[in-house]
């Protein structure tokens, strides 16, 4: 890749890639930009000087928990399957960006051109079957192409691990999703599926046979990690899945606490066997 494309001066100097004019790339709709500029224009009024006291003392690190958060409720609004909610939470996630923007704009560091065009210059160079010669008729061809291109960029980049690049701050169950797939683009993989879950297995039985408290956590670390191997090699995101079992657990145990009052019982009350009764009927649904 090259370096970050500055968004000042001359436009040969804001697009020295001419990645606007590609002629694949056409103009948006004057609708989005209009909404774009408003809506920057809006994050540079609550930054001015006459602006908001909280937003003037917001900075890249005061923003991260925000960052983080809004993500993840656009990642509920997703699951929920609502265009309205998606909606919301993207504009919320596209506010947290604009004012990194213009903090990182005030300070003289970058500006969202900046931004966008290192990124569109980053995806027409790791997309040559759209934007150049290359072949690519099929998914998995677009991601070996994608790899390929990513690896000579790490190495331009003096990267000497192929585990780099996954950010350490990922929640775990992503990060060993990420370390994963980085080892498995160098051949280091199960070869069959069976041997990721005879590992689980053993893994299970280490755990079982051990009473140290401390290695207990790690036999147990083990399992969650082959898990996620197995999940990656079945094209499964471990996150999803574990996600999908809690929201089910959440939706049967609150069915189960419905039953109970209808009953004029309390949970705690009620015997295992009672219990299980009521679990099962959750189940049911």
């Amino acid at each position: 890749m090259s370096e970050p494309v500055r968004a000042s001066g001359p436009p040969n100097e804001r697009d020295p890639l001419h990645i606007t004019e590609h002629p694949k790339i056409k103009p948006t709709s004057e609708r989005n930009v209009d909404a774009l500029k408003h809506m920057l224009e809006v994050i540079e009024a609550l930054r001015a000087p006459d602006g908001c006291p909280w937003d003037r003392e917001q900075s890249h690190k005061s923003l991260r928990p925000y960052l983080l958060e809004e993500t993840y409720e656009t990642l509920e609004a997703i699951d929920s399957g609502s265009a309205e909610e998606l909606r919301e939470e993207l504009g919320d996630l596209l506010l947290q960006i604009f004012m990194h923007h213009a903090i990182a704009q005030e300070a003289g560091e970058f500006d969202i051109g900046e931004v966008a065009l290192q990124a569109s210059a980053k995806m027409v160079h790791r997309h040559p079957h759209v934007f150049g010669d290359v072949e690519a008729a099929t998914a998995d061809e677009v991601l070996k192409n994608w790899e390929g291109l990513k690896r000579a960029e790490s190495s331009k980049r003096g990267r000497l691990s192929a585990l780099e690049g996954a950010p350490k701050s990922l929640p775990a169950l992503a990060w060993a999703l990420s370390l994963q797939k980085r080892a498995a683009r160098v051949g280091f993989d199960w070869p069959s599926d069976q041997g990721v879950l005879d590992k689980i297995a053993e893994e299970a039985k280490e755990l079982a046979a051990e009473s140290d408290a401390s290695r207990r956590e790690e036999e147990l670390g083990d399992i969650l990690f082959t898990v996620v191997n197995l999940a990656r090699r079945l094209r499964i995101n471990p996150e999803d899945a574990l996600r999908g079992s809690a929201r089910r657990f959440y939706q049967r145990f609150e069915r189960m606490e419905n039953a109970a009052r209808e009953q004029e019982q309390d949970l705690p009350e009620l015997s295992s066997e009672q219990l299980d009764t009521l679990w099962e009927r959750a189940k049911q649904g």
